[in-house]
């Protein structure tokens, strides 16, 4: 499970949840985008929920699930963010950025989900 004080993996979920609050306040307000920014923001924040959770699993299959499904939701955040960017709601600078916290994210899972998979398997 993931451990300690210091958990980059939620610390840095958490900054990328709060950054697509604000994708999604922009969206609203200035886009009127109301249905991609809503799932954008799903999505999104739904990935420290779910690291949240893990570190509350009360198994190392709770944890592996939960894992698994803030990795989805990284993946399903990343497919947003390019549909937005590639229908001009959101600048490049702005996909850029976030997209390569959604990926640095997502490698992070998937390197925990790996790790936890091959564990339970040794087992």
């Amino acid at each position: 499970m993931l451990g300690g004080k210091d958990n980059v993996l939620y610390d840095k979920s958490y900054a990328f949840a709060v950054r697509v609050v604000k994708a999604y306040q922009f969206l609203s307000s200035e886009k009127r985008k109301f249905v991609l920014s809503k799932q954008l923001l799903r999505c999104g924040t739904s990935i420290g929920a779910n690291v949240t959770e893990a570190n509350g699993a009360i198994s190392d299959a709770d944890f592996s699930a939960k894992i698994s499904i803030a990795y989805k939701e990284c993946l399903e955040t990343k497919y947003w963010l390019n549909l937005l960017h590639d229908t001009d709601f959101i600048t490049p600078k702005m996909f850029e950025s976030m997209f390569a916290d959604a990926d640095e994210l997502g490698r992070m899972l998937f390197s925990i989900l790996r790790s936890t998979r091959k564990l339970r398997n040794a087992i």
